[in-house]
C-alpha cells in the first residue's frame, strides 16, 4: 500500500514552466506592439527616413533583445528592457535639430554614454535624483501632450479612419485594458491594409526585410543640450527608476550597475543604426515579474529570458511593419501612437501635481514643455525644465501669503 508521502503529485517540468514562457511571449508582443508607433514617429521627426526609422526600430530590438537575454541569464532575475517610449515622444516635440539627422544620432550617442556613466559613477545617480520628480513628471506631460492630442485632431478630421481605432480601443480598455493598444493597431493595420487595396498602392517586395543603415554620428552642441540632455532625464526619471520600482515591488533588486551598463552600451551601439535609447522596462516589466510568470519566484526570470528571445523573433517583422505605416493615410500613425501615451500622460500629469507646494512650478514646467519653444537651437524641454527649476528656487523661500485683519 503506498505511502501518503508517494501520492503527493508535485508540478511537472511543463507546470512550472509554462507560465513564465507563456508572460515572456505576452511581455514581448504587449511591449513591442504598444509603442512601435511611438518610437517610428519619434525617429522620423528628428529626420530619419523611411529606411533609417526602419533601421533605427531593428536595432532598437535588436539590441535591448540581446540585453534582456544577458541581464536575465547573468542575474537570474526577470529584468527586462525597453527602448524609451517617452524618449521616443520627447523626439516628436523636439522635432529637427541644427545638423539634422545625424546630429540627432550624435545626441543618442552622447545618452549612451551619460546612461553608462551613472551605472559607474554613484554621484551621477545621486545628481539625477535631486531633479524634482514633480518638474521632470510635468517636462514629459508636456512633451506628450501634443502627441496625444493627434487622435482627436485626426478623429475630426478623418473620422472613418480613426474612430474604428479609437472605438477598439476604448471597448478594449473596458473588458482587457493590457490588450487595448495592441488591439487598436491591428484595427489600424486592417484600415491600412483596405487603404492600400482600395488605392493600389505598390509596395516593393525589398523593402520587407530588415536591415540595419549605417549614419555617421555629429556631434554639436546645440544637440546636446536640446536633445541628448532632455532624453537622457526622461529616460532616467520615467523608464529606469520607474522600472527599479516595479522589480522591487515583487521581490526582487535590480542590478543597477550592470543594467545601466548594458543599457548604456546598447544605447551606443544602436545609435549609429538609428536607435535613440534604450532602458529599464517599466510597465511591462511586471508582466515577466509578477503572479502571471508563475508562483515559483526563483524561476520567473525564464519569464524574461523568453521575452527576450521573442524581441529577437519580433525584430525580424520591424521592416514590414514599418512598410506598412508608411502607406498609412495621414493622422492614422499619430492617432495610434497617442493612444499609446494616453495612461503615461495621466500618470504624469498626476505625479506633476501631487505636491501643492511644487504646482505652480510644475505648471510653468509643463507648459514650457507643450509650447514647443525654441531658443538659440535649443528645444522645449531643455528650456521647460531650466524654467521650472527656477521657478521653483524663486518661491522656494517665499512666505505663504495670508489676508491682513485690519
Amino acid at each position: 500500500m503506498p505511502s501518503a508521502s508517494s501520492t503527493v503529485q508535485r508540478p511537472s517540468r511543463q507546470d512550472t514552466l509554462g507560465p513564465p514562457i507563456t508572460a515572456g511571449i505576452v511581455t514581448a508582443l504587449v511591449g513591442f506592439t504598444s509603442s512601435f508607433a511611438v518610437v517610428l514617429a519619434g525617429l522620423r521627426a528628428v529626420g530619419a527616413n523611411q529606411a533609417q526609422a526602419s533601421s533605427g526600430l531593428l536595432a532598437l530590438t535588436l539590441t535591448f533583445g540581446l540585453g534582456i537575454l544577458w541581464l536575465a541569464w547573468r542575474s537570474k532575475m526577470p529584468v527586462t528592457l525597453a527602448w524609451s517610449t517617452p524618449g521616443a515622444a520627447l523626439l516628436v516635440s523636439a522635432g529637427m535639430v541644427d545638423g539634422g539627422w545625424p546630429a540627432a544620432v550624435g545626441a543618442f550617442v552622447v545618452v549612451g554614454v551619460l546612461i553608462v556613466l551613472t551605472g559607474l559613477l554613484p554621484s551621477l545617480g545621486r545628481l539625477m535624483t535631486k531633479i524634482p520628480t514633480p518638474l521632470a513628471q510635468a517636462m514629459l506631460a508636456g512633451v506628450l501632450l501634443p502627441l496625444c492630442l493627434a487622435p482627436f485632431k485626426s478623429l475630426g478630421e478623418v473620422p472613418l479612419l480613426v474612430g474604428p481605432v479609437a472605438l477598439c480601443w476604448l471597448v478594449m480598455m473596458k473588458f482587457a485594458a493590457r490588450w487595448a493598444v495592441p488591439a487598436s493597431l491591428v484595427v489600424a493595420l486592417a484600415v491600412i491594409g483596405i487603404h492600400i487595396v482600395a488605392n493600389g498602392v505598390q509596395i516593393p517586395g525589398d523593402a520587407l526585410l530588415p536591415q540595419l543603415e549605417w549614419t555617421t554620428p555629429a556631434f554639436t552642441l546645440e544637440a546636446a543640450v536640446g536633445l541628448a540632455l532632455p532624453l537622457f532625464i526622461v529616460t532616467m526619471a520615467s523608464q529606469n527608476i520607474p522600472g527599479v520600482a516595479v522589480l522591487k515591488s515583487f521581490g526582487f533588486t535590480t542590478p543597477w550597475r550592470a543594467s545601466m551598463v548594458v543599457t548604456g552600451a546598447g544605447t551606443i551601439a544602436g545609435a549609429p543604426f538609428g536607435g535613440h535609447a534604450i532602458n529599464l522596462a517599466a510597465l511591462s516589466a511586471a508582466l515577466a515579474a509578477g503572479e502571471e510568470a508563475g508562483k515559483d519566484h526563483g524561476r520567473r526570470w525564464i519569464a524574461a529570458f523568453v521575452a527576450g528571445v521573442a524581441y529577437l523573433m519580433l525584430a525580424a517583422f520591424s521592416a514590414a511593419l514599418v512598410t506598412v505605416v508608411a502607406a498609412a493615410p495621414a493622422g492614422l500613425l499619430e492617432a495610434v501612437a497617442g493612444l499609446a501615451l494616453l495612461g503615461t500622460l495621466a500618470s504624469a500629469i498626476s505625479s506633476a501635481l501631487a505636491v501643492a507646494e511644487e504646482r505652480v512650478p510644475a505648471c510653468i514646467t509643463f507648459l514650457l514643455a507643450a509650447s514647443g519653444i525654441s531658443f538659440a537651437g535649443v528645444g522645449a524641454a531643455f528650456w521647460a525644465l531650466a524654467g521650472g527649476i527656477l521657478v521653483r528656487w524663486l518661491l522656494k523661500d517665499r512666505e505663504p501669503l495670508t489676508p491682513s485683519h485690519k
